[in-house]
């Protein structure tokens, strides 16, 4: 039969090869963790610059689909001063709107119109141009020939849409803006939208010339500039630095140590692009900040992991330990009944023999038979004992006991039974206390006996004093044994324990300082050791002290 021991060492090596094989993975997850997570903040990098985009185009957007087309609504009656509050709200609301010129036009028959195309003139009465000044607008009429290229570009468009539609369907979002928009390089032209009787009559007045007829058009051309273009980072942990730059804005560094990205603009600003650069340790840092709570969630598992492998080791090594006390016990059980039973057997054989024996040997022979029956009888009482204790099937019968007396008994018998052993005692400022005395008994006879059973042949010594301590009686057992290994102290206590050592080998069950323990608990009490190799222990009883009878 092998060893425990080897098998311990075997469970023992399946643990570690366990907490090795979590620690790699705990490490291989960290590691690809990490590096998934750089390159998803890597690919939210390259896209998330669409958000970045979308939010700082929205104005633009706002401007040519929501508050341009507002000018529709005057139906050309737009004047001046109307005009002027217009651009006043548009300023404020578009920051990156810097001039607005307004053309005050009209649709006739004239060829000595400004524009005259397909049997149409479209004039400009008055022109005016708007720019925002300290919170205020600044309208001035003027007289400049260059603004008439975008009015004249407008025209054109507004002149072949009238002769070439078809006037009995309604507009659709292609004819509105490919009609009354004229959208190029930082600016945007727009005519108001005509309604489809103005269209009839413009259509019919190509046709049919009527130099006396002229109707009210509005036209405006918006100057925007892109550099005031509000740039709304939505993404601050991924963007360092987000601006608008002309469309081949290509910086020497780019690639050094910063990561770009860019975004083209549309409409009016298709000229120009968003671009994005982030130093390569900003984005480190955001995903170490990703990375935190994702190592946090690993290294919780890790332990959790370890957690169950401590969990396992402890319960083999508890299984194991457990095994070798059962083991032990066993072995030294049937050992303590073999060794009384063979005498038994053989003081009988003797008695039953043929031969006869004389008064002297029957004797001896029934004196043997008495004392190892007496050793079985006390094995088994003490088993029966400790199992009844467990149980609480047992009551404490207290009663007076004399401390002097009793502790002068218990020296007289062991000094009789091992005449090498000595024992001194002492009893201070306590005469009697109320207990149960064979418990008490029981108690004393075991701890005697172990002192002096774990002692060095020319150290059998013991010494036993009792003293008050506050409301408690103490019973000290100091003896110069071998002593107890601070490891061990903890286990001693434990049933079928024994410390391993040549006082050990045999006649040991592992009950007995278990016994003690069980017994002192019992009746209310505690019992402590202190101990040093080779100097000795001292085994303190510490029970309730009761002057009156207990009822």
């Amino acid at each position: 039969m092998k060893k425990p021991i080897n098998i311990y060492r075997k469970n023992f090596s399946l643990i570690i090869a366990f907490l090795i094989l979590i620690s790699v993975v705990f490490v291989v997850a960290l590691f690809v963790s990490y590096e998934l997570n750089a390159r998803y903040v890597e690919n939210e990098f390259d896209s998330k610059k669409v958000d970045v985009w979308e939010q700082t185009i929205k104005p633009y957007n706002d401007l040519v689909q929501n508050n341009i087309p507002e000018i529709t609504s005057y139906q050309g009656f737009l004047d001046s001063a109307s005009a002027a509050k217009y651009a006043d709200s548009v300023f404020i609301k578009y920051p990156f709107v810097t001039k607005i010129v307004f053309y005050d036009a009209t649709i006739s028959s004239q060829k000595n119109s400004t524009v005259f195309i397909n049997n149409l003139g479209i004039s400009i009465n008055a022109m005016y141009q708007y720019k925002p000044a300290g919170g205020k607008v600044n309208g001035l009429r003027i007289w400049n020939t260059k603004n008439e290229d975008d009015f004249k570009q407008m025209a054109v468009k507004l002149s072949d849409y009238i002769a070439f539609a078809d006037t009995s369907k309604a507009y659709s979002q292609d004819d509105i803006f490919n009609t009354f928009y004229d959208i190029r390089a930082q600016k945007i032209s727009y005519s108001n939208i005509l309604r489809r009787e103005d269209l009839k009559t413009y259509h019919e007045l190509s046709q049919h010339s009527n130099p006396s007829s002229y109707y009210k058009q509005n036209i405006l051309t918006f100057f925007l500039d892109p550099h005031r273009l509000k740039v709304r980072n939505i993404h601050r942990e991924l963007y360092q630095n987000v601006s608008v730059q002309p469309f081949v804005y290509d910086p020497v560094d780019a690639g050094n140590d910063n990561i770009v990205t860019e975004a083209g603009l549309t409409g009016a600003f298709a000229d120009f692009k968003l671009y994005f650069s982030s130093a390569k340790n900003f984005l480190q840092t955001e995903t170490n900040r990703r990375f935190m709570p994702i190592a946090a969630l690993v290294l919780i598992t890790y332990f959790f992991l370890m957690l169950i492998g401590w969990l396992i080791y402890r319960n083999l090594d508890t299984n194991i330990k457990l095994f070798k006390l059962q083991y032990d016990f066993i072995n030294n059980f049937t050992h303590e009944f073999k060794t009384p039973v063979s005498v038994i057997k053989i003081a009988g054989s003797n008695l039953s023999a043929e031969g006869g024996l004389s008064e002297r040997q029957r004797k001896q022979y029934g004196r043997i038979l008495n004392e190892e029956a007496d050793k079985l009888n006390d094995l088994m009482n003490k088993l029966l004992s400790f199992t009844q204790l467990e149980n609480k099937s047992i009551d404490i019968k207290k009663e007076e006991i004399d401390v002097n007396a009793f502790v002068h008994r218990y020296k007289e018998t062991f000094r009789i039974k091992y005449p090498d052993f000595k024992i001194s005692c002492d009893v201070h400022k306590i005469s009697s206390f109320y207990s149960d005395p064979v418990l008490l008994g029981s108690v004393f006879q075991n701890l005697i006996e172990n002192a002096y059973k774990y002692s060095h042949p020319e150290k059998k010594e013991l010494h036993i004093s009792v003293y008050p301590e506050k409301r408690h009686i103490v019973f000290s057992f100091a003896d110069k044994g071998i002593g107890i290994p601070r490891g061990e102290l903890d286990n001693i206590f434990k049933k079928f324990y024994r410390l391993e050592n040549k006082y050990n080998q045999t006649g040991s069950v592992g009950l007995g300082l278990a016994f003690c323990k069980e017994l002192v608990n019992f009746m209310n009490g505690d019992i402590i050791v202190n101990s040093k190799v080779n100097e000795g222990s001292e085994f303190k009883v510490i029970l309730p002290y009761e002057k009156l009878n207990y009822e």
